[in-house]
């Protein structure tokens, strides 16, 4: 089910991929641990994040302790809406600008509240900078975390993020009931493991963005409205896509798929329409009342 960006990316970037000096990210409001201590299954984990550039896209690295990045709504348009961002990566990277703070920057604009999500990663090797296997259960097989799942991880630090922000909503003038989440790419996997968690942990909507993975989930009871946007040049993510729609829209659930005729994994492939998937996601937002302020 696990879409992941980072993996497909690199084999069609890997020839010319080069590092870069990073540029500076937007500084967030407010940064805010997920966990008051180490997060459940990590308290060995002991190695320093790292921010990279490779080929134009910004990455951070080596995720031990997860926090949520807060990025206010312009206070002119804030609406009551708050949206967790969850970007992709494959579980060793989280392609932080391009998916996180340029997002929450959009978001912003049109009065929502964004928190970028950075979840635990599987460790990059320290000597050689490689990332270390994972199987397809998303069990990590060598290095420091060996054994450990880290899609479990993840789903767990995705269902505590939204158990943050719905319990505090009110310090940032949200309600608790308008609480959103937006998974691109292996973040689309994180989103989907609040959906089918429980009632406490589930966002009110959510958007997985050329995440769906193979679509393979059931909605659970009054499961809440999706938009899903993926390019049909994006095979594996397309089919993902459509079997999730018709698995909310079987149940008489709200759902909305833009698919979109170029753009790749990732949008990358510019002109095909995902350049403005945000603002049709905005779109969509305005129509189910969720800019409508409170």
């Amino acid at each position: 089910m696990r879409p992941s960006l980072y993996s497909l990316l690199v084999l069609a970037i890997a020839a010319s991929l080069r590092a870069e000096a990073p540029l500076p990210l937007p500084p967030p409001a407010r940064v805010i641990p997920l966990y008051p201590a180490a997060a459940p299954g990590s308290e060995k984990w002991n190695w320093p994040e790292r921010f990279v550039r490779l080929s134009g896209l910004d990455f951070v690295q080596n995720v031990v302790r997860p926090v949520l990045q807060y990025f206010p709504a312009d206070p002119a348009k804030a609406c009551g809406t708050a949206v967790i961002i969850a970007p992709g990566g494959g579980s060793v990277n989280l392609t932080m600008r391009y998916e996180g703070t340029d997002v929450a920057r959009r978001l912003n604009e049109a009065g929502i509240a964004a928190f970028v999500l950075k979840y635990r990663l599987i460790q990059h090797d320290p000597v050689t900078g490689h990332y270390y296997p994972k199987d397809d259960k998303g069990v990590i097989l060598a290095g420091p975390q060996r054994g450990q799942n880290i899609w479990e991880m993840e789903g767990d630090d995705g269902r505590q993020a939204v158990r943050w922000v719905r319990t505090h909503s009110s310090e940032f003038g949200c309600s608790p009931h308008r609480i959103g989440f937006i998974g691109f790419s292996a973040g689309g996997g994180v989103v989907l493991a609040s959906v089918v968690g429980p009632a406490a942990t589930r966002p009110d909507f959510f958007a997985p963005i050329y995440g769906a993975g193979d679509g393979a989930i059931l909605p659970p009871p009054d499961a809440p409205p999706m938009f899903l946007a993926v390019a049909a040049d994006d095979l594996g993510n397309t089919v993902g896509s459509m079997r999730l729609f018709n698995s909310w829209r079987s149940a008489d659930r709200p759902a909305e798929l833009h698919i979109f005729q170029t753009g790749g994994h990732g949008f990358l492939k510019r002109g095909g329409g995902g350049d403005h998937v945000i603002e049709r996601l905005i779109d969509w937002m305005r129509s189910n009342g969720l800019l409508t302020r409170q």
